[in-house]
This record gives structure tokens, C-alpha cells and sequence, in this order.
């Protein structure tokens, strides 16, 4: 999804949850400002369907949950709330929040022409306070590409980077798949 900043009153948090109830749109809340979730190409939201399901099918029976565009993330520490494509949490403080998850180990960004620095610089930035973040995966939605920031055990973060033919691995939810498999059925072509 594409964040547009808009000209709206700083709000506290519950002033910004109160008020994006009302809203037709969905807002990302950071630093007391709110921004406007356009809608991605229709590539982007094939893709992030596809994680999605295959994360829910993948974690059937575990005690993880997995978060679509719907599910907001809390940036542990702060009053900030984003919208990741996807997300899952295996932390149980997330399942007493009905709102929104605080602590997930996986974060996909679906990433458009219009996003992309944001989320490899500020937005990872945000998302790297959370202790129990162990996945951080960026897709591209015009390329078979995909760059994974994964956490090792020395609390590092490496990047790994995906194309055509790759096997991804996901450490955070103890998941192997075919690159290909994400990008099957879709027509590649340039952001216009």
C-alpha cells in the first residue's frame, strides 16, 4: 500500500483511533500525524493474498497469527501504527489486543515505485525496535525479487536478497518456499 500524507490535526492515539473508525480509508499513525493508505497496483494485492494464505495455511494449528493489510502494527515503544501487507505473531501479548499486533516475528512490505525507499530506510528503521522481529522480507511487485532483512542470532541484521529460481527461507516461522510459487500467474510489467 502507498502512505500519502494528508493535512489533518496532530491526534493522540485514541484521538486517531476514535477518528480513522469514521474513516472510509485506512490511516498510518506516526509521530501524531496521519497518512493515507492508497491502494497498490493490482499485482501488489495478488501478492501480498498470496503470502497471506500460504502463512495461514503454513501455521495452521500453531499458536501464531497471521495479519493481512487489515491488521495494524504498534512500533513497540512508540504510539506509531503502521499497515504491513502481512505480518505474523507467535507472542501471546498480541492476542489480548484487539486493534492491532505489537510484537511480530515476520513483516512483508509489498514494495511500489512510490514506497520503496521509505520501507527499506525509515519504516525498517521503526520496525527493527521490536526485540522479537526476526523477518523483515521486501517483494517487488514488477520483478521476480524479493530482499530479506533477517536478524541472526547475534542480533544482527543481514540482507539476503532473492530472485528467480530461489528457495526463501524464513526463519521466524520455520518456512521454505519457491520464490516462483509467489509470482505465478501474474504479468510482470514496469510502475507506469
Amino acid at each position: 500500500m502507498i502512505a500519502a500524507k494528508e493535512i489533518f490535526p496532530r491526534f493522540t492515539p485514541e484521538e486517531y483511533f476514535a477518528w480513522e473508525e469514521k474513516q472510509l480509508e485506512k490511516y498510518e499513525y506516526i509521530d501524531g500525524e496521519v497518512y493515507a493508505m492508497s491502494g497498490g497496483s493490482v499485482n501488489h494485492g495478488r501478492i501480498a493474498i498470496k503470502f497471506t494464505a500460504m502463512f495461514d495455511t503454513h501455521l495452521e494449528g500453531s499458536s501464531c497469527i497471521t495479519g493481512n493489510s487489515d491488521i495494524k502494527v504498534n512500533i513497540v515503544t512508540t504510539n506509531n501504527y503502521t499497515y504491513p501487507d502481512a505480518s505474523v505473531t507467535c507472542d501471546d501479548r498480541d492476542k489480548s489486543t484487539a486493534k492491532y499486533f505489537t510484537y511480530p516475528c515476520l513483516i512483508v512490505e509489498v514494495l511500489s515505485d512510490s514506497t520503496e525507499a521509505y520501507e527499506r530506510g525509515g519504516k525498517f528503521r521503526m520496525y527493527r525496535n521490536n526485540p522479537i522481529l526476526q523477518d523483515y522480507l521486501l517483494v517487488s511487485s514488477t520483478k521476480i525479487e524479493m530482499d530479506l532483512y533477517h536478524k541472526n542470532d547475534a542480533g544482527e541484521w543481514i540482507i539476503i536478497n532473492y530472485k528467480e529460481g530461489d528457495t526463501v527461507e524464513l526463519k521466524s516461522i520455520n518456512l521454505s518456499f519457491e520464490i516462483d510459487q509467489v509470482y505465478r500467474g501474474l504479468v510482470l510489467t514496469p510502475e507506469s
